[in-house]
């Protein structure tokens, strides 16, 4: 089971479910198991047989092509409500996945969307820190203080306790993209070779935004699949 304000989870919602796991399955070695009976459109990504990601249907074309990340929490609804009191607000308020948990979403005082994963028989991902599997996400943020204070008051165990390792930054937005860039969450996946990696995803019809370039974390490259969502390579 994964500390309150540990990434636990990772989803992307995409117009075309079948064109990721063909994009996703070559990059990463994926394969996929149908959670239709769970959660809507959707499927889990698997890593030699351990969950590490889930791809969903993008029910509405007005919502946004995106990777989601995920925060543990004992209680969403009192997570929730700590969010709000601290500036933040409710996306999607929470709400039972099957017997999987309790998901929600939520904004920061800068808009930047993330969501809590209470769980339930799911606890989260099966395995991490590797090739294939979620190793981090960053923050882009326009102010690096404020994005502190907020989720330093939300989450202060997993980010300023003792032995803490959250496996999460924050950086100002401009350090990598155009300054007019909203504030949003970059989920990052490991990579063997960076280079190797970036090749592949121009090959399945994605491409680079920004890098390869060296960050305090490792070497990062920002890409986006083939329809259109972005993430992060990770070479440790």
């Amino acid at each position: 089971m994964y500390a309150e304000g540990v990434p636990c989870w990772v989803d992307a919602q995409l117009p075309d479910v079948d064109a990721g796991r063909r994009f996703y399955g070559e990059l990463f070695g994926w394969t996929f198991e149908e959670r239709r009976e769970d959660h809507g459109d959707s499927v889990w990504a698997l890593l030699d047989g351990e969950p590490v990601a889930a791809l969903a249907h993008k029910a509405d074309g007005r919502m946004p092509t995106v990777w989601t990340v995920y925060f543990a929490t004992p209680d969403a609804e009192a997570t929730a409500r700590r969010i709000r009191a601290a500036g933040g607000q409710l996306v999607t308020a929470p709400t039972p996945v099957g017997g999987l948990g309790v998901a929600a979403l939520a904004a920061d005082p800068e808009a930047a969307v993330f969501g809590l994963w209470q769980p339930g028989g799911h606890p989260g991902f099966g395995v991490r820190h590797r090739p294939g599997a979620f190793v981090w996400a960053e923050l882009y943020a326009r102010d690096t203080e404020a994005a502190n204070t907020f989720y330093g008051h939300l989450f202060h165990e997993a980010l300023f306790g003792p032995g803490a390792a959250p496996d999460f930054g924050r950086a100002p937005v401009a350090d990598v993209f155009p300054e007019m860039m909203p504030p949003h969450f970059l989920v990052h996946f490991g990579a063997e070779d960076c280079e190797a990696a970036l090749g592949a995803v121009s090959r399945l019809g994605g491409r680079v935004q920004a890098g390869p370039f060296t960050a305090s974390y490792g070497t990062v490259a920002v890409v986006t699949d083939n329809q259109g969502a972005s993430f992060a390579l990770l070479e440790r």
